[in-house]
């Protein structure tokens, strides 16, 4: 008789680093702060690395078309984007799955020259290899009187597509950025298609950051009964957007296993399935949906992950 408890998520225990960074003005120097931090992350025994939001350059619109690379077609080379070479050497050398948080994109018509920009994340295999690439779906565009104004939609462009990511040691993750993360929307449908974590590389900044950033990691992760980890870039009070920090790593049940403070740092926390199956057969959540009453948006929302 088959068995009727379901597999686990996450196929085996695995320990997750994010790796909290501050960059500069220097490309080249921050992709080797970054490559020098990674090494530090796998030598925990991390297998799952994950960097931050804009990790290559500052971040802000008056940079993202500066520091812009091509992607596409996929491989680039490594003038048109040495930040793909850079994080593949880092899964490569490293043996990791790398979560490489994100870099400015350019992506160029070729019939009319149309340059376009985005927010994208990349995530390589151990072997070095792309496994998927994400691009930011919600902008940040806010404005809070005397505090804070921000458009990213002056300079970026949407992605289109949710992203899932299959580590093949492990099990299926979601990898969205900074203000994807405020659209709970985006995070079930990606539990809901099997995913054991969601990962967002964000940089909250000084205002929203205190008030919502531990916050939103707790929320979807109660709501969805898996991990979430939030990578943010070390804060810099020299640069013109002050990044909050405090990257950390929420379980199932809402706890925080770690969290970073302000400044440059390493977190690590242990993912397990079981912890997952845990909650899930304490607050059986996935058994009590009433899908009579309202819809199942992972059944209506989009197919695939971005590739």
């Amino acid at each position: 008789m088959a068995s009727s408890t379901p597999p686990l998520l996450l196929k085996k225990p695995v320990k997750l680093a994010c790796v909290q960074l501050a960059s500069g003005a220097d490309k080249a120097a921050n992709l080797q702060h970054a490559a020098d931090k990674v090494r530090e992350a796998a030598a925990t025994g991390a297998k799952i690395v994950v960097l931050p939001e804009c990790f290559n350059s500052p971040y802000g619109c008056d940079f993202f078309p500066s520091y812009a690379e091509t992607l596409l077609p996929s491989p680039p080379t490594p003038e048109q984007s040495p930040s793909f070479h850079a994080l593949a050497a880092m899964a490569r050398d490293n043996n990791i799955y790398l979560i490489g948080g994100s870099i400015p994109e350019l992506a160029t018509d070729p019939t009319t020259q149309k340059k376009t920009y985005y927010n994208t994340s990349l995530t390589f295999s151990p072997t070095g290899d792309l496994l998927g690439t994400h691009r930011k779906i919600h902008l940040f565009d806010i404005s809070i009187p005397n505090k804070i104004t921000f458009k990213e939609s002056d300079v970026l462009s949407p992605g289109n597509a949710l992203t899932l990511i299959p580590l093949p040691d492990y099990g299926l993750v979601a990898v969205a950025i900074c203000y994807d993360v405020r659209f709970p929307e985006l995070a079930t449908i990606a539990a809901r298609r099997g995913c054991f974590a969601l990962v967002y590389p964000g940089a909250f900044n000084t205002t929203t950051g205190p008030l919502h950033w531990r916050l939103l990691g707790q929320a979807r992760a109660v709501d969805n009964q898996v991990y979430v980890a939030l990578c943010s870039p070390a804060r810099d009070m020299t640069a013109g957007y002050h990044a909050w920090g405090h990257s950390l790593v929420v379980d199932p049940m809402a706890e925080v296993l770690v969290e970073a403070g302000e400044g440059e740092a390493i977190v690590t926390a242990e993912l397990n399935g079981e912890r997952i199956e845990e909650a899930r057969k304490g607050i059986p959540l996935r058994d009590q949906r009433r899908f009579d009453v309202y819809p199942d948006v992972s059944a209506a929302g989009p197919a695939g992950a971005e590739a």
